[in-house]
């Protein structure tokens, strides 16, 4: 999240007052993040406080936006700890703002674990496979828009930029996901709508009698209709993977991939080619952070993150994948 357009507090009380959400006391721009505009913003309604988030989106066009939020609404109605657009008078969850494409949603309690243990990883590999069940009676489609297509547009965008060992591990990595993409197997994998940028930090924790109660999930602003697989592998790589040297933390892994198929039980294709969609996720990863550090926008607040990361997690995941042919990650 960032501010990349200036929301006054008169703009953001008027409207609040629309969406029937009450009287604005607070707001405050978010830091985090690089992709939407995103005010935290407190209301006083009949006596109580109420926090929401107020989004505006820099990138996505009225067109393709209506799919994330109706996502999001259907998943709430479902159970799923999500955050829950609201809608105007005219029942619009979409809404404008300065000209831009905007929405409030409900802000989640608690706060998010970036060192996550076997226990974290447990709810979230159960509420992964839930949230996956959940959305398969969702009708709206559109696909994963940073996925095989924008990798292949995106790649020579970046090359001038790379040393020579990075622009033979990206082009090489690009080439083998192709070939994958091409796979029998790959279009046997089950599909549906999926968040695609689940990381560590758009889930919440609460702590319950001392103990971590996943919360909520949020930030569903790159879901897209993708295969599971692709999903649970972009978790894994944040979850199940040490932030220093990208390495896969085993006791992590393990928990989540047991309480995903504990919800819902892998198919033999999946079985196949959870590494390949492991190296998958890793290279979207390193690819749009190369895009976002090479050519950035202007923003008020914006933390770019480190492209070297991914591309630590994505030498391991090959190099894993080379060195066991059975595969510790494997579900």
């Amino acid at each position: 999240m960032a501010v990349y357009t200036e929301v006054s507090f008169a703009e953001a009380s008027a409207l609040l007052q629309q969406l029937d959400l009450g009287t604005l006391e607070s707001m405050q721009g978010c830091a985090g993040g690089i992709e939407n505009t995103n005010y935290f913003v407190s209301t006083q309604h009949h006596g109580q406080v109420h926090d929401y988030v107020l989004t505006l989106f820099e990138r996505l066009t009225f067109e393709q936006l209506p799919f994330y939020l109706q996502l999001m609404k259907h998943l709430a109605q479902r159970g799923i700890l999500v955050p829950e657009p609201h809608a105007n008078a005219q029942g619009e969850l979409l809404l404008h703002v300065k000209g831009k494409p905007a929405a409030v949603v409900d802000k989640l309690r608690g706060a998010s674990e970036l060192t996550p243990g076997p226990v974290h990883c447990a709810q979230m590999g159960a509420m992964l496979a839930k949230m996956h069940l959940a959305g398969r009676d969702f009708a709206p489609s559109q696909p994963n828009l940073r996925g095989l297509s924008w990798w292949n547009d995106t790649v020579p965008v970046v090359l001038p930029y790379l040393t020579d060992g990075q622009k033979t591990l990206i082009t090489q990595e690009l080439a083998y996901q192709n070939q994958v993409a091409a796979q029998p197997s790959y279009a046997d994998l089950p599909r549906g709508p999926v968040h695609a940028d689940l990381f560590c930090n758009n889930v919440m924790f609460e702590t319950v009698a001392g103990q971590p109660v996943l919360s909520g999930v949020f930030d569903f602003y790159f879901a897209g209709i993708d295969s599971w697989l692709f999903d649970l592998g972009v978790c894994l790589n944040d979850w199940c993977i040490d932030p220093t040297s990208g390495m896969q933390h085993a006791p992590n892994t393990r928990h989540f991939l047991a309480a995903y198929s504990a919800v819902r039980p892998f198919q033999p294709a999946e079985q196949e080619l959870l590494p390949a969609m492991l190296r998958a996720a890793a290279l979207r990863f390193w690819l749009s952070r190369l895009w976002d550090f090479y050519r950035p926008r202007q923003a008020s607040m914006l933390q770019a993150h480190d492209p070297n990361h991914f591309e630590r997690v994505l030498r391991h995941r090959v190099n894993q994948m080379q060195d066991d042919p059975k595969q510790e990650a494997r579900p």
